[in-house]
């Protein structure tokens, strides 16, 4: 399979995963401006930070006015994960790809591109991955500042279940369907 055609493999399986994206991130866009981050910040903060349980913890920590080391200390241990993820995916993508481009595929990987692109079978395409990631970076963003321009209209009950979902459509990634 050639670039192009692992890259749009990667698309297509990879649109769930933005929309599921949009759908937990919309929670964390209301989170952040009611916490008093600015729109702006908060957007910039789910573009450049691809990580779930990082982003709401750092949150927190921004508004409790925490320091530097305690944000620095908290990333390291939520995202090492990340790390172990991107150790096991560089055994299955193609060998003669420059090592930037694994570099990006690590940079990337979040657990549900990481569920994706592991289930494939033999080896893969960074393009398969970046491909996945096209479709999870702008689903996350949009989706924070679709909750950030929101505000406060959806009802606490509805919040509690959107914080969840991410766990639900990790678990939807990896259990086969039969």
């Amino acid at each position: 399979m050639n670039r192009l055609e692992s890259f749009k493999k990667g698309v297509r399986d990879g649109i769930p995963i933005g929309l599921g994206y949009f759908a937990v991130s919309f929670t964390f866009g209301m989170m952040s401006v009611a916490g008093g981050l600015r729109i702006i910040d908060a957007v910039l903060i789910s573009f450049t930070n691809l990580t779930s349980a990082g982003q709401f913890a750092g949150l927190d920590i921004i508004i409790a006015g925490g320091t530097y080391l305690e944000m620095a200390l908290t990333q390291l241990i939520i995202n090492l994960r990340y790390m172990l993820m991107s150790f096991s995916l560089s055994q299955k993508l193609v060998r003669d790809e420059p090592a930037v481009l694994h570099l990006g595929v690590a940079f990337g990987i979040t657990d549900e591109i990481f569920g994706v692109s592991a289930s494939q079978p033999g080896r893969i395409s960074s393009f398969y991955s970046f491909g996945a990631m096209s479709m999870g970076i702008p689903g996350w963003t949009l989706g924070t500042l679709a909750g950030a321009i929101s505000g406060n209209l959806l009802p606490a009950f509805v919040l509690n279940a959107l914080s969840v979902a991410i766990y639900g459509m990790f678990l939807a990634i990896i259990i086969p369907a039969s």
